[in-house]
C-alpha cells in the first residue's frame, strides 16, 4: 500500500486553508485519488461509503466531543488514520492510540511532511493490525483447547477412557464426519449439557 499514488485518501478537515496544505502535501508526493470532507456530520456513513485507504484527520484545536469523535471514528473504520492538531496533552494522545489512530502529529502540518506521515501511517496501521490478528488467533486456539479438554472430560467421565482415548474418540468422529474436532468437542458438551 505505501507508495502507491492509486491509494485513495481522504482529508477530514473543516479549514480549506489547513487541507489545501495537505493537499498540496500529497500531491506533490504523487498522490492522485484525495478527496477532502469539511463537515463532520455523518462522518462514519461517508467513510464506509467513499472506503477509503488512508484517512487524514486535521483539527486546529478540537472540543473533546470532536475529538471523541474522531476517534470513534478511527475505531469503527479499520483503515490507518492519521491525526493533525495543534496542540495536545498526554491523556488525548493515550486516547488517540487506544482508538487505533495510527499516527498523532501534533504542530506538524507541513506539506514537506505528508508523504513520510503517509507512509509511517499504513505502517504502524500494518503493524498493528497484525498484533491483532495474532491476539484473536492466540485466543481462538486458546478458546478451541478448552473446549477440547471439557469434552476429553466428559468423555473420560462418561465413558471411563483414559485422556489418549477420549482424544482419539473425538479425533476419529472428526475424521469420520469431515468436521473439525473442536466441532465435535462441542457437540459432545452441548449433548452432556442436555442430559444433565
Amino acid at each position: 500500500m505505501t507508495n502507491d499514488p492509486g491509494l485513495k485518501i481522504v482529508i477530514v478537515d473543516a479549514s480549506p486553508l489547513r487541507a489545501a496544505i495537505l493537499e498540496a502535501g500529497l500531491r506533490e508526493a504523487g498522490y492522485v485519488h484525495v478527496m477532502r470532507l469539511a463537515e463532520h456530520t455523518n462522518l462514519l456513513a461517508r467513510l464506509h461509503a467513499i472506503d477509503p485507504d488512508v484517512i487524514l484527520i486535521d483539527l486546529e484545536d478540537p472540543s473533546r466531543d470532536v475529538v471523541e469523535q474522531m476517534f470513534q471514528v478511527s475505531r469503527e473504520v479499520k483503515r490507518p488514520v492519521a491525526m493533525f492538531v495543534d496542540q495536545s496533552d498526554s491523556s488525548t494522545i493515550e486516547a488517540a492510540i487506544e482508538a487505533g489512530v495510527s499516527a498523532y502529529i501534533v504542530d506538524g502540518l507541513k506539506k514537506e511532511r505528508v508523504r513520510p506521515i503517509v507512509d509511517m501511517t499504513i505502517s504502524r496501521f500494518r503493524a498493528f493490525s497484525r498484533l491483532r490478528d495474532e491476539l484473536e488467533q492466540t485466543r481462538t486456539a486458546l478458546e478451541e483447547r478448552k473446549t477440547l479438554d471439557r469434552a476429553k472430560g466428559i468423555l473420560m467421565k462418561m465413558k471411563g477412557f483414559d485422556e489418549e482415548a477420549a482424544y482419539a474418540l473425538l479425533r476419529r468422529t472428526a475424521m469420520n464426519e469431515k468436521k473439525r474436532m473442536v466441532d465435535i468437542a462441542q457437540s459432545v458438551i452441548t449433548a452432556a449439557d442436555l442430559f444433565k
